[in-house]
Formats: C-alpha cells, sequence, structure tokens
C-alpha cells in the first residue's frame, strides 16, 4: 500500500469479548476488507476455562468505501457485534480519554502522572486533580489542571464520593485513577465506576495487604517488593490486575530504602496501566485481565 496513504483516515480502535465461535475474526477482517479497512495491529486470546474470546484490532481507512466517521464505523459493524452478541467498544485513536485523579497526600504517583502527560508522552487528557486534602493543590495547579478539595469523614463520604462522580460528569471524563488515594470507596461508588478506576497497591498481591506493607515486608525479610495497579471493586484490593512489576531488595535495605525503591516501582506500574487502559489494551475476562501490548 504505497500510495494513496494521504487518503487514509481514523485510526480506529475496536476490542471485544464473546462467546468463543468459528468465525469470528474471519467476520471481523472481512468486513474491514470489503469497507476497504487497513489493519495497522490485530492481537486475539481464547480463553479456553471460560469458552470466551477476545480482540483488539486497529485499523484506518484505505478506500471509498470506508466509513467517514466514528458513527459510520461502529454502524458498520453493529450486525457482526450483534451476530456473535459481543461485548464491544470501537473508539477513534485521535480522541484522548479523560481521567480524573485522586490523591491524598503523596505525590510520587500524581507527579509522574502529570509529568508523563504534560510532556507528551501519555496519551490521556488529565481532566482534574481531587483529594481528601490540600498538599498537592500547588502542584496540581502548576501544571495548570483544576484542583478540587474534598474532605471525607465517615459522616459526609456518600456526599464527597458524590462530589467525585459530579465533577467526572462535568469534565466528560471516563476514568477515575487512585494515585495513592488513601481512602476505601464506598461500594455503591466501585459498582459506578467497574471497569473505569483503577488503583496503584504498594505491594505485589496477593501479599501484604493493608497499611505499612514496605515495614512488614522488612520484618519478614523479603528479597523481593513490588506494586500492583488493578481495576477497583468493592472487594479490598481483590480487583483484575492489570500490571505488576518487581524490585530485588537484600537484607541491607531498611525500611526508607524500600519506601524509596517502592514508591518508583509504584509510578512506573501506574503508568504503564494507564496508558494501556487509555490505549484500549485491557478486557476484563472476570476476576482477571487480558492485555493486549
Amino acid at each position: 500500500m504505497s500510495e494513496g496513504n494521504e487518503d487514509l483516515t481514523g485510526p480506529y480502535v475496536l476490542t471485544f469479548s464473546c462467546v468463543d465461535a468459528v468465525g469470528i475474526v474471519a467476520a471481523v477482517t472481512g468486513l474491514l476488507a470489503t469497507r476497504d479497512g487497513f489493519i495497522l495491529d490485530s492481537q486475539q486470546y481464547a480463553d479456553l476455562d471460560s469458552g470466551r474470546f477476545f480482540m483488539r484490532v486497529e485499523f484506518r481507512g484505505a478506500g471509498p468505501r470506508f466509513p467517514d466517521d466514528l458513527a459510520a464505523v461502529q454502524h458498520a459493524f453493529a450486525p457482526v457485534v450483534e451476530r456473535f452478541a459481543m461485548d464491544a467498544r470501537i473508539s477513534d485513536s485521535r480522541v484522548k480519554p479523560r481521567f480524573v485523579i485522586a490523591v491524598s497526600q503523596g505525590s510520587h504517583c500524581l507527579n509522574d502522572l502529570l509529568h508523563r502527560w504534560s510532556t507528551g508522552n501519555l496519551a490521556i487528557d488529565i481532566a482534574a486533580v481531587v483529594s481528601n486534602h490540600e498538599h498537592q493543590r500547588r502542584l496540581t495547579e502548576w501544571h495548570g489542571v483544576p484542583f478540587h478539595h474534598l474532605p471525607v469523614t465517615d459522616a459526609n463520604r456518600a456526599e464527597q464520593e458524590a462530589a467525585i462522580l459530579q465533577i467526572m460528569a462535568d469534565a466528560g471524563a471516563e476514568y477515575l485513577v487512585l494515585a495513592r488515594y488513601m481512602q476505601v470507596l464506598s461500594q455503591h461508588l466501585s459498582a459506578q465506576l467497574s471497569g473505569r478506576c483503577i488503583n496503584i497497591h504498594h505491594s505485589f498481591l496477593p501479599g501484604f495487604k493493608g497499611a505499612k506493607p514496605y515495614h512488614r515486608a522488612h520484618e519478614r525479610g523479603v528479597k523481593l517488593i513490588g506494586a500492583t495497579a488493578h481495576f477497583v471493586t468493592s472487594d479490598l484490593d481483590e480487583g483484575p490486575i492489570i500490571e505488576q512489576a518487581v524490585e530485588r531488595v537484600d537484607h541491607r535495605d531498611g525500611v526508607e530504602q524500600l519506601i524509596r525503591i517502592g514508591r518508583d516501582t509504584e509510578a512506573q506500574v501506574l503508568a504503564r496501566a494507564v496508558r494501556w487502559v487509555a490505549e484500549q489494551r485491557v478486557l476484563i475476562d472476570g476476576r482477571k485481565t487480558v492485555v493486549f501490548r
């Protein structure tokens, strides 16, 4: 395809899961072929245990028969989606998804996301930062991002969480990132944001859950520490895992060294998870995820 590249439209991304069956890939690629669609990247996975099929296809137009906007692309795929009862999503890669970030007092994950975003290395729009403390207002506003101080207690938790949802709605934000937000979300908010709320956990799950994981790791003399990014569910720290990483440590590393190493790992893991979610590379498969890197 050496000629006519200037006429390409898109790119678009189709992601879906459905009950596995013969002919799914042929139906998707065949439709693109008949509509002058050019496939840029395609990945697929069949979960033999659950009997479900997962696929991500990035494509763009390469001729006159290709639909001329996102709505038309979605309409063209509707018969295939209906035929296989797909849980499908089609998005325009040129439109950056909008995120709200929640943080408490720690700055390392927030600072990393803001830096990657402001330097063009994270293709998202950060619509706002919300916090139950004032500590990160200066950092946030220095980047030109609105900061919302939302103190929370047991008495006002429902109102505070409603305010978070309202900020997301007003900003047109689809996702919430808990960048070391040290509050447990209610079952109601967790359900409202199912598949759209990403948390970074300061240990390699499962293990060392709860408070002070690095202190507990040091007491146990661990040789590896890590971080886990996962979707939030009503079960604390039990949501589908998106990304994990570990770093080797030894007996010479005290608690402060473990915390420093851990914070670097947390920031990197969370950034990768946010990027993959933004690029529609993460599909939920029950209690786990399929990640098309």
